[in-house]
């Protein structure tokens, strides 16, 4: 009997200056010394799509493992996977073409396709400048890497959404597409084949462990914010949701058999209106809102005064929210869709809920002066005051390819660097009023603001047991940690 095709869903060892590279499941890339681990969702449900389907699967996640180069190098080429699958991003695109040419030194019969949204608004800039076989465009990583295993073991044809190349000649199947990619056709994620232990303790976002992460919907309804590389990914008119009852299977499932006590969805922005009312309901009919809490992305504006208290009946407790400036002419700018007035008021109805909002902001903007800089600063203070939010991240405006606002930076020529090793948010790569150290300590000074006496006092009020110290004092050591993110 012939061995089985084998596949193998790698994120090899990369690190910089003793940090390690956040990229999986990370719409925003950054080289950190916090240690948190995201677990990757989508890859995940392709290795379990691809195990369902008789192949041999891999999961080799170096990056959350902590081994070595060498360490896993080794272990791969013990391995020899017929198809290597590695996500990538802009930062780090230059590293995996050199690690692409080391696997194909080593296992020239290996196929490798490059899969993420940084080759999939520059599709062939990656034959050009490594030995990669296939590149991947699109986010449904789950059913094209199946389509990709079913190809290359029985000849099936490639769908839309592939390039390849012959004698030095680039080809695709066309753009990628997602009307027969049915999501509630996917199976429950095989958590154990995914080594979803790696996962389930360095993260933040967890207040009760172990948690997890889950996406009931690809990826975000508004999905047109013009900074953010997943629209790249799945453009916002084609979003698609879970159906609730896979979602809850899901949810069963980790709670039920694995244990765990929290649950992020990190679907772009969780499903609302009807959906989100009766998913809401199932959770509570089924008892889950007292086994597991929930945790989601979610949009100013979207929700009412109800469907806040409803979420919290059912269970939820974190929300994430992008504000990304205080600046309605920002605002306006990116495309957010929302007013300053949206997102204070959607703050102040998750928090009479019961909810502990956090928010996402960014510095660099090449409109946006000191003043407006400032402004948010101010009004990032003024929300930890006022107790309308718990937590909050700050990071340097980065565009990415394939997203309006590189298009516009590329326009106005306003890069400062055409290296992509420098897209990873160490520094500033357009042009902006403010310059490199300034945006580094009002980064540093956002993050600060947390240090707010009337917020210090009311966190500290507020803890009631043991597992509420273990998270305040977890959180504010991976505080200190993020300031060195973004030393000056």
């Amino acid at each position: 009997m012939s061995a089985k095709f084998s596949v193998s869903i790698s994120y090899p060892p990369i690190s910089k200056e003793n940090k390690t590279a956040f990229l999986s499941q990370n719409r925003q890339f950054q080289w950190t010394n916090t240690g948190n681990n995201i677990y990757p969702v989508i890859p995940a449900q392709a290795a379990t799509l691809l195990s369902k389907n008789n192949y041999q699967v891999i999961w080799d996640d170096a990056i959350a493992e902590k081994i070595t180069y060498n360490q896993w190098l080794k272990r791969i080429l013990i391995n020899k996977p017929n198809l290597i699958a590695i996500e990538t991003k802009t930062p780090v695109i230059k590293a995996h073409w050199r690690i692409v040419n080391d696997l194909k030194k080593n296992l020239p019969k290996s196929s490798i396709v490059l899969m993420g949204d940084h080759v999939t608004a520059l599709p062939k800039e990656s034959f050009k400048n490594s030995q990669v076989d296939y590149v991947l465009t699109g986010g449904d990583y789950d059913f094209m890497l199946l389509n990709l295993a079913n190809h290359l073991s029985k000849k099936e044809k490639l769908e839309p959404g592939f390039y390849y190349k012959i004698n030095k000649q680039i080809f695709n199947t066309g753009m990628f597409a997602f009307k027969h990619h049915k999501l509630d056709s996917l199976p429950i994620i095989d958590r154990n084949l995914t080594n979803w232990q790696l996962y389930a303790y360095n993260n933040t976002n967890y207040k009760y462990k172990p948690g997890a992460y889950i996406m009931s919907g690809r990826d975000c309804w508004w999905g047109k914010c013009t900074f953010c590389s997943w629209t790249t990914l799945y453009p916002g008119v084609h979003f698609r949701s879970f159906s609730i009852d896979h979602t809850i299977k899901e949810i069963e499932n980790l709670v039920n058999n694995f244990g765990v006590r929290e649950i992020f969805d990190d679907s772009g922005t969780l499903p609302i209106g009807l959906w989100l009312t009766e998913f809401c309901h199932e959770l509570i009919n089924r008892g889950l809102n007292k086994k597991v809490r929930l945790s989601c992305n979610m949009r100013f504006g979207a929700l009412t005064e109800e469907q806040y208290h409803l979420m919290a009946k059912a269970g939820f407790r974190f929300v994430l929210y992008g504000l990304e400036s205080s600046n309605q002419k920002t605002l306006v700018k990116i495309n957010k869709n929302l007013t300053t007035t949206d997102a204070r008021q959607s703050l102040i109805l998750a928090k009479k809920a019961g909810l502990e909002p956090h928010v996402t902001i960014m510095i660099g903007y090449p409109w946006e002066t000191l003043s407006d800089a400032n402004n948010t600063l101010n009004v990032a203070k003024q929300l930890f005051r006022d107790g309308l939010i718990d937590s909050m991240q700050a990071t340097i405006v980065i565009p990415y390819p394939g997203t309006p606002l590189f298009d516009y930076c590329q326009k106005n020529k306003l890069f400062l660097f055409n290296n992509w090793d420098d897209y990873d948010m160490s520094k500033p790569v357009i042009k902006s009023p403010i310059d490199k150290s300034t945006q580094l300590k009002l980064i540093n000074n956002l993050f600060k603001t947390a240090l707010e006496p009337k917020f210090l006092i009311r966190k500290v009020l507020s803890i009631r047991s043991l597992e509420d110290f273990k998270f305040l004092s977890n959180y504010a050591l991976k505080f200190i940690k993020k300031l060195y993110d973004f030393k000056t």
